[in-house]
């Protein structure tokens, strides 16, 4: 299923028309519990989103509150990972508050190894089940679907691939593209193939995604590949896809794997977590809480990365198809997580040597 993308270079005009009343209700939520002020009132956050994308909202909660954010950043190819063996390393003693990642399966994994909080926050409440712990340890928001970037100069669309198997088409050898799957959300995405498929098709796929497709350090690199033309599609995050469409590039979106039978596109959700013993927990809990207003969501939706709300509330203008709009895929993420050991090692075994 190809995506109708909507007018470009517009977005910011709208955010900014609906600012005043989002600041409005998010200041009437977060007020609720009192606002803590001056320059000891800090809550440090290691998050995977970009920096571009998420620090304006960072930005926006201590314009709000008063609360400083001290925010960790990491790198396109170890993203999700990268944080996730910081937190592990900084168990004894927790330097972070709140872990927003641009994943979940690491955010489980941390669940599992017992380093987050639980917090039944009421802020949670009107999010589908699916996407948030049942103990209130981990919240999903703000999704990301995982589609397949075209080069419209390039393809006609008759010709546009529409199932991630078109990666390992040999009549497509060198003209598509994949980021190194070992970190962020192409990671998430492997472990998820592991769970839908099975360990022995999930293996020959990606031996012949190897093969047959061109590997990148990350999914933002697909995107420009596939914008300037060095290669025909590719799989990437929606957030990438609309960075390279909103620059004018010759570029659509593909929801993959849409026919009668197919498994499906992945939406695979921003989650937020309370880490277990940090220094600022209170203050963390008032991030979480800000984060997960449909006012946030609406902020994002609306921004540059077009993140697809999941709370059914928020009210925005769509961008992009959502889970409720086509075929999602019947992903079970905690099931995904437990396989992530047996999805890791054999994807480092595969690509690590890749690029």
């Amino acid at each position: 299923m190809s995506c109708t993308l909507p007018f470009r270079n517009a977005t910011f005009l709208v955010l900014l028309m609906a600012l005043p009343i989002a600041i409005g209700i998010i200041y009437a939520i977060i007020g609720e519990t009192g606002h803590t002020r001056g320059p000891e009132s800090e809550v440090v956050v290691y998050t995977a989103l970009d920096e571009e994308f998420s620090q304006p909202v960072f930005d926006e909660f201590t314009r709000i509150t008063g609360i400083a954010v001290l925010a960790k950043f990491d790198t396109e190819s170890t993203k999700s990972v990268g944080l996730t063996q910081a937190l592990l390393a900084e168990q004894a003693r927790p330097r972070c508050d709140v872990f927003w990642n641009n994943e979940i399966i690491n955010t489980l994994r941390l669940d599992q190894a017992g380093l987050l909080e639980s917090y039944a926050t009421a802020a949670a409440q009107d999010f589908p089940p699916q996407f948030r712990s049942a103990r209130g340890s981990w919240h999903g928001f703000a999704a990301r679907a995982r589609i397949l970037i075209v080069n419209t100069d390039l393809l006609s669309q008759e010709d546009w691939p529409d199932s991630l198997l078109d990666l390992t088409n040999p009549d497509w050898r060198g003209r598509g593209g994949i980021a190194k799957p070992l970190a962020g959300t192409t990671a998430s995405h492997a472990a998820c193939l592991f769970s839908v498929w099975g360990e022995a098709r999930a293996k020959d796929f990606f031996q012949s995604v190897k093969e047959n497709a061109k590997v990148l350090s990350g999914n933002k690199q697909v995107a420009l590949a596939v914008g300037n033309g060095e290669l025909a599609f590719g799989l990437t995050d929606t957030d990438d896809a609309m960075v390279e469409y909103e620059k004018g590039r010759p570029v659509t979106i593909v929801y993959p794997d849409q026919g009668a039978g197919q498994m499906g596109t992945l939406f695979i959700p921003n989650s937020l977590a309370l880490v277990a013993s940090s220094p600022h927990q209170e203050l963390g809990k008032k991030l979480i809480d800000f984060l997960l207003t449909p006012d946030v969501e609406r902020m994002l939706a609306m921004g540059p990365s077009a993140q697809i709300p999941l709370n059914p509330n928020v009210v925005y203008q769509p961008r992009l198809e959502s889970p409720q709009t086509i075929h999602a895929m019947d992903a079970n993420f905690v099931e995904a997580a437990n396989l992530w050991d047996t999805t890791a090692e054999f994807l480092r075994d595969v690509f690590a040597k890749a690029l």
